[in-house]
């Protein structure tokens, strides 16, 4: 079911008060919010992260790969942020304030 269907059928049973009607609720919530935490904790540490690649990115004057990036900031990293991550997250999140400039390997550079 998508969550705009819940959010749906959680506006129309909000006035019934009935014991039904609450249990309907309280699963519909439970359902609405179940990756809220695990979220949080990703957005937590790819914070944590990006503060170490940028430090690492201002400190270079030429552009990287992923790779050569990865091993230099590979021990600041948290626990769990493993070369993948740091590949979505330069790729896909972070990139207002990375320049990708391509070729037949890409190289990044802070922006």
């Amino acid at each position: 079911m998508k969550k705009a269907t819940m959010n749906t059928i959680l506006s129309l049973i909000a006035t019934i008060d009935t014991p039904e009607a609450e249990a309907v609720r309280a699963e519909l919530n439970a359902e609405l919010n179940k990756g809220a935490e695990q979220k949080a904790q990703n957005d937590a540490l790819y914070a944590s992260a990006k503060e170490v690649v940028m430090t690492e990115l201002g400190t270079t004057e030429q552009a990287v790969t992923i790779g050569e990036l990865y091993e230099a900031v590979a021990d600041k990293l948290p626990d769990g942020f493993t070369k993948g991550k740091l590949q979505y997250a330069v790729t896909r999140l972070w990139t207002a304030d990375i320049v990708r400039i391509e070729g037949k390997v890409n190289t990044y550079r802070k922006a």
